[in-house]
This record gives C-alpha cells, structure tokens and sequence, in this order.
C-alpha cells in the first residue's frame, strides 16, 4: 500500500526558508512532486523528481527558490524553500505518480496524495 506523508511546514517571515518532507512507503519507481493549493486557487504544480533523481522539473515561479530531493534508502522526498514570499502560502502536498516514469507536472498522473502541510509567509 502507497503512503505518503507531509511534514516541515508552518510560519515563516518573507525571505526566510522552510524545508518540508514527504515521507513515502510503498513507491518502487514512481515520481514524487509536490504541489500546493492557496485559499480559493485551484491546485498547482511545484517541483517533481524521478525515482533516480537524474530529472527534476520546476515551476517557474519557484525555480532558483526552492530545490527538490530524494533519498530512497530512508523513504524520503524533501522540498528546501528559501527566499519565501507572500504568495508562496498554501498547503503543500507530496503525490506519487504509477502512471508515468517521468517526472510531470500533471496533475491528474499523479495517484497518491499526502494530507498536506500548512506554509504561511508573513510580512
């Protein structure tokens, strides 16, 4: 059975830096991305990393703020977020993909959904 579960958010003054993890149990090759929802916005793709990690893919909006990484020998994808800011506030979700191979910023190839975690930025 696939799991996946969030932790590492919370509240953080624009400029800061968060590192959220998503702890995974049952994945073999499957992608993980992390994907976000503010309060009233659809949800949207971040990051992505394969199984090997040799392909990542950012969304614009975050790339050169936020790195994606993953150690499957301890079952975990991190998200280290610095230079944060305001608009950066949403719940934050790990997913895993069994449908595709390849890192994707897609969100319906994506079949398991962590619960989420909380990111506020703060002025």
């Amino acid at each position: 059975q696939i799991q996946l579960a969030e932790s590492g958010g919370g509240l953080v003054q624009a400029g800061g830096s968060l590192r959220l993890s998503c702890e995974f149990d049952g994945l073999k090759v499957s992608p993980v991305g992390w994907f976000r929802q503010a309060p009233g916005k659809e949800r949207e793709f971040v990051a992505s990393i394969s199984w090997d990690s040799k392909r990542i893919a950012y969304a614009d909006s975050v790339k050169g703020r936020f790195a994606i990484s993953r150690d499957n020998a301890n079952k975990i994808v991190r998200l280290q977020s610095d230079s944060l800011k305001l608009e950066d506030t949403a719940v934050y979700y790990c997913a895993a993909s069994t449908r595709t191979y390849t890192p994707t910023s897609q969100i319906d190839e994506y079949t398991y959904w962590g619960v989420g975690t909380q990111v506020t930025v703060s002025s």
